[in-house]
């Protein structure tokens, strides 16, 4: 009985820890408040060019597409992930592997948003990436202070 009832106790705990995680990657989701903040930045304070409007406006549209794609590829892995610790119900080879997956797609995402970046710092003048340099790093360090 006594035995039971720490089983049950250790899988209620384990699946509000998994629970947690997923909240928590809800929630804490700022690099989209960085995204916005970098965004306003170029079409609000450095007085871009009809020219440098329109080729960020191409950038950006592309960017969204392929975001969109490898967020919808996340919430896959995300399931993935899911369906592992239901089979496995622990840290099992499943659940490795599920991980792994999940991380592959999050460092995609976060390459493509950095080449995203670099493109639209590409058509700044010197002045005007000098100023985006400044918020990226200080958009990419907010939470380190």
């Amino acid at each position: 009985m006594a035995s039971r009832r720490l089983l049950i106790i250790g899988l209620i705990a384990f699946l509000a820890a998994v629970a947690g995680v997923f909240v928590g990657r809800i929630l804490v989701d700022a690099p989209r408040a960085n995204e916005t903040e970098l965004h306003a930045l170029l079409h609000r304070e450095l007085k871009l060019s009809a020219d440098q409007e329109k080729r960020i406006h191409l950038i950006e549209a592309r960017f969204a597409a392929r975001r969109d794609a490898l967020e919808l590829e996340m919430r896959a892995a995300n399931i993935r992930l899911a369906q592992a610790i239901d089979a496995e119900h622990g840290y099992g080879p499943q659940v490795t592997e599920a991980i792994d997956e999940t991380h592959e797609v999050m460092g995609d995402l976060q390459k493509e948003t950095l080449q995203h970046l670099f493109a639209m710092r590409g058509v700044l003048d010197r002045e005007q990436a000098a100023m985006f340099d400044k918020r990226v790093v200080k958009a990419l360090t907010a939470d380190a202070r």
